[in-house]
């Protein structure tokens, strides 16, 4: 049954996640004290794989259909001038991805991983959040609800990565929202701001923050005030896999910012999720650091559309195998 308000039934969702098998997770841990090495030897690819049956209930666990979900949004406070690309450049990165030119594209292709980028209206950017609420509630909620059916084609592992021009000032906002502080303690360069234009971005998150600041301690307001589509359907992804039953990769300063507002609700919302790895932001490590998610991969990579997660994805799916394959030790 459905409630008359559009975020009651996704905060009671949060109030009833389920835990992982823990079962499963002892059966591949034993495992690895079986097999041929020396204990421990394998240090987070044991833990990885441990992981995964836990959250799939299968020991030793497979991954055999992973999923690259990437969110595409625009904003309406990028009229401010808070990034060197322009707002076309959203919709020119999907294009490239359909067509198979991205980066993402030659990840998945290297290992075996599906693929799906949603287009989030791209031609109706969300409201400037210096001056309104960047979606009512309605729109918030029908936008995670749109995430969540992004594995109603069935997945056993969801990649999640984002696009959108503007988004790491609507990540610096949602962050400074949820955690505290000012637009300068959580911006960085995103894809290339000078000084002048981190300025302007921080001036947008204070005026955000200043705006929508009686309502920011409810974190799905804080969502839907100063996030976008696109961090408003990663985090109905991310909770549809929860239900579900599916370990989740999230990639990015825009998903990992979108969440957090899961896990300002419910603090153990991100136990079935790794952080796939850590972008340039600073932000991004902050936020990182607030969840206790510590990044399976140091690339270095700041590129965006998801492209960590599915590297990513490669590290567990050889993780899985390793929990399976190796041979027992035959102990003296």
């Amino acid at each position: 049954m459905t409630s008359a308000l559009p975020f009651d039934d996704f905060r009671n969702l949060l109030d009833k996640l389920p835990a992982a098998d823990a079962a499963a997770r002892a059966r591949v841990e034993a495992l690895f004290a079986k097999a041929a090495k020396p204990a421990h030897s394998l240090g987070r690819i044991e833990d990885i794989a441990a992981w995964l049956a836990g959250w799939t209930g299968r020991a030793p666990p497979v991954v055999t259909r992973p999923l690259v979900a990437v969110f595409a949004g625009n904003h309406g406070a990028t009229r401010h001038g808070i990034s060197p690309r322009p707002v076309a450049a959203t919709a020119e990165a999907v294009e490239l991805c359909a067509a198979g030119g991205a980066a993402v594209n030659q990840a998945c292709v290297a290992y075996d991983l599906g693929l799906k980028v949603f287009d989030l209206a791209l031609h109706v950017p969300t409201a400037d959040i210096a001056e309104d609420a960047a979606l009512d509630e309605r729109g918030c909620a029908a936008t995670m609800a749109f995430g969540m059916e992004a594995i109603a084609g069935g997945a056993d592992l969801l990649c999640l990565g984002d696009l959108g021009v503007g988004n790491s000032t609507i990540a610096a906002a949602l962050c400074a929202a949820l955690f505290g502080g000012t637009g300068a303690d959580w911006v960085g360069p995103g894809s290339g701001a000078d000084e002048a234009m981190r300025a302007r971005k921080a001036g947008v998150v204070d005026a955000a923050l200043t705006l929508h600041g009686p309502h920011l301690d409810n974190p799905l307001e804080a969502l839907r005030r100063v996030g976008g589509r696109e961090f408003a359907a990663i985090a109905g992804a991310i909770l549809a896999a929860r239900m579900q039953g599916i370990p989740v990769l999230i990639d990015g300063f825009a998903a990992t910012a979108a969440a957090a507002v899961l896990h300002s609700v419910n603090e153990h919302a991100l136990d079935h999720c790794l952080l796939a790895s850590l972008s340039a932001e600073p932000g991004h490590a902050m936020v990182a650091e607030r969840l206790g998610l510590q990044p399976l991969l140091e690339l270095g990579i700041n590129h965006g559309e998801g492209v960590g997660a599915a590297l990513a994805a490669g590290l567990v799916k050889a993780a899985a195998l390793t929990s399976s394959g190796m041979a027992v030790a035959v102990r003296a």
